[in-house]
């Protein structure tokens, strides 16, 4: 399993690698990785996270090409820090519609 500090240290060169490419107006980034200890993906040290990111860069783009734009802004941590990476990405007007 992961410890805490490697996972304070991932998420927050997460949350700058999005930032940075998104300006996001929400993002949230939660590990998951307690969910599945034991699964074999664990063992690789890489972690499970779940992201929910909300920014105008996504207005006009499905959600297939939302979330390879999530995956390339997030290139460097693919093959090692992150295992799994769940997304859910949203324009401002549809989360505000969501949230209504």
């Amino acid at each position: 399993m992961i410890d805490t500090e490697t996972s304070r240290e991932r998420q927050k060169r997460m949350t700058e690698l999005l930032n940075a490419a998104f300006a996001p107006a929400q993002l949230n980034i939660e590990d998951e990785s307690h969910l599945h200890v034991g699964h074999a993906g664990a063992a690789s040290g890489g972690g499970h996270y779940q992201v929910r990111i909300v920014s105008s860069a996504f207005a006009g783009q499905s959600r297939v090409r939302r979330h390879q734009m999530v995956y390339q802004a997030l290139g460097e941590m693919i093959d090692g820090d992150i295992h799994a990476l769940g997304i859910t990405a949203k324009t401002p007007d549809e989360s505000a519609t969501e949230n209504g």
